[in-house]
């Protein structure tokens, strides 16, 4: 189907800024920083608070949504998008107070350690180690420590199925879901058809892919590790369950849905949808875009039937 005229409109604003491939790093996160958009649903959460927690590299921001309500609730160990290089627990604010709102959880949203400064593996060991200290300090969160789920869009969906793949292979966590929305599941080299198809034109482009992958990866080699590329996993069997979101204009879209499609096979229970007329990134917007409202309900729905809510 044609890209979504709530879409579009989002788009055309889109194409008055510079694509982030063609900007410095530090100007690229400024741009990132600096998105807002009225009319923007964010619900009410009960609090929102800031804190530190010690890992790999040092002190790890994380921000801790607490929905409205008695616990002990779920918990989701949230992962932001950012290509691995740009975005922060502020420009997903919005997401994680949706999630905290609709999946009635606790979310805890991870500030991990950005590329170029910090080559991979610094992100996933960052999130495993988040992903281990809710585990342990889950009562003192009001969440239940039997009920965590990991959960990312774009490369916070990297993440999460990382984080998944490591917490089963490296006696982890137990966890009983993982929500991986447009994840970025397999370097860009050789690429699908998808990658070619929506190369430009619809926000997020294969050049800019190519960027991000370039600052976070040191080598080729980097880029075909299992734990960069999930895709690429000797097995995904005893994985927790997943749901998996694609976009039709997305130049991810066929790496998310083959990684549905391998889950599948390992015989991990999934749920995979493909949002026709939508782009990467559009989770951004419930509240003005009427699909996105509809998929991130969609996705809370699922949250909370996993959690057993």
């Amino acid at each position: 189907m044609p890209v979504d005229p709530q879409i579009q409109a989002l788009l055309d604003l889109r194409a008055k800024l510079p694509p982030l491939h063609s900007l410095s790093v530090a100007d690229a996160r400024v741009q990132m920083a600096a998105r807002d958009i009225p009319g923007l649903r964010k619900p009410e959460v009960a609090s929102v608070v800031n804190r530190d927690m010690q890992g790999p590299g040092g002190s790890l921001p994380l921000r801790i949504y607490t929905p409205i309500g008695e616990g002990p609730f779920p918990l989701m160990v949230f992962f932001h998008g950012s290509g691995f290089v740009v975005c922060s627990l502020d420009t997903h604010d919005g997401m994680c107070r949706n999630l905290c709102a609709g999946a009635n959880c606790v979310v805890v949203s991870v500030d991990y350690r950005l590329a170029p400064e910090h080559k991979f593996p610094a992100a996933p060991d960052d999130c495993l180690a988040a992903t281990s200290w809710v585990a342990h300090n889950a009562a003192a969160l009001h969440g239940d420590p039997g009920r965590i789920m990991v959960a990312g869009d774009s490369a916070g969906g990297n993440l999460a199925a990382v984080v998944a793949l490591r917490a089963r292979d490296e006696g982890g966590p137990r966890l009983i879901g993982q929500m991986l929305i447009y994840p970025v599941t397999d370097y860009y080299q050789p690429g699908t058809p998808s990658m070619i198809e929506n190369a430009e034109g619809y926000g997020l482009t294969r050049e800019g892919m190519i960027w991000f992958w370039n600052h976070y990866v040191r080598s080729h080699d980097d880029g075909a590790h299992p734990h960069a590329s999930p895709l690429r996993a000797e097995t995904l069997a005893g994985l927790p369950p997943a749901l998996v979101k694609t976009a039709e204009y997305d130049p991810l879209r066929d790496e998310g849905e083959y990684y549905a499609e391998a889950l599948r096979k390992a015989g991990v229970a999934v749920e995979m949808k493909r949002w026709d007329g939508m782009n990467h990134g559009f989770f951004f917007f419930p509240g003005i875009v009427d699909k996105a409202t509809e998929a991130m309900d969609e996705a809370c729905l699922w949250a909370r039937r996993a959690f057993g809510n």
